[in-house]
């Protein structure tokens, strides 16, 4: 679906939709076209420059874009408490992935890939400096966004609050935690997965819990984001599931 016209766009950024892509007019200058560019970029989202015509044919004939078009992907998210009500449903500690600023949509869908075979029971992104899940994410998901359920939240921080007073233990997934296979993970847990070059934020990763680190080996000290979720995934469901 398309939108078009900077209040329509500007507003579905407000709320926290999910915008694939923004094609904006070349030439912007001003200063409200700036504001919602910005927005854009901080949400993760592609943002292309096109000439006048090419957005002339985005739209309705005789429409007035003013400069800006936006690409909507329809995906219904959930809240925090959908997820934990799944946990209670199938008689499960919760089991919960924490996303801290991915913005990479093809680390977010195979993420999803990754929590739907492994039975995590959701994902919680954040509204800003986030992918969403968008055409790209669904995609790589290889059909796995049908059945996982994505939170969206203002704040991230203020979710592990929340989370740790429901009884469930956040860890961030840090080079400086204890070693993965030696930490206690089983039971109710989330883990954090920082973001691509970033890792999980320092006031994050103060308010965790703990943290649990992936031994490393070689001379590159860092995974994919999507790898690292699926070892730290995969290491918790063999310790709650293959014993």
């Amino acid at each position: 679906m398309k939108i078009y016209g900077r209040n329509a766009i500007e507003e579905a950024l407000n709320s926290g939709a999910t915008i694939d892509r923004l094609l904006v007019k070349n030439g912007v200058r001003d200063a409200h076209g700036n504001r919602i560019i910005n927005a854009a970029k901080e949400r993760g989202i592609r943002v292309i420059f096109r000439d006048g015509a090419a957005l002339d044919r985005e739209v309705p004939r005789g429409a007035n874009h003013q400069g800006f078009v936006a690409e909507i992907t329809d995906f219904a998210y959930s809240e925090t408490d959908d997820i934990l009500a799944l946990a209670e449903e199938k008689g499960e500690p919760p089991f919960i992935l924490i996303l801290d600023g991915v913005e990479d949509p093809h680390n977010l869908g195979a993420i999803m890939r990754v929590a739907e075979c492994a039975g995590v029971h959701g994902i919680i992104i954040p509204k800003h400096r986030s992918v969403t899940v968008n055409d790209t994410v669904v995609k790589v998901s290889s059909g796995a966004a049908q059945y996982v359920r994505v939170a969206k939240v203002t704040n991230i921080n203020d979710t592990i609050r929340y989370l740790q007073d429901k009884g469930v233990w956040v860890f961030a997934a840090d080079m400086d935690g204890e070693s993965l296979y030696t930490a206690n993970i089983t039971g109710a847990a989330a883990f954090v997965i920082g973001g691509e070059g970033k890792g999980v934020s320092r006031l994050t990763r103060e308010l965790c819990d703990g943290a649990v680190a992936i031994p490393m080996f070689g001379n590159v000290n860092s995974l994919n984001a999507s790898v690292a979720a699926a070892i730290v995934v995969y290491e918790k469901v063999r310790r709650d599931k293959c014993r």
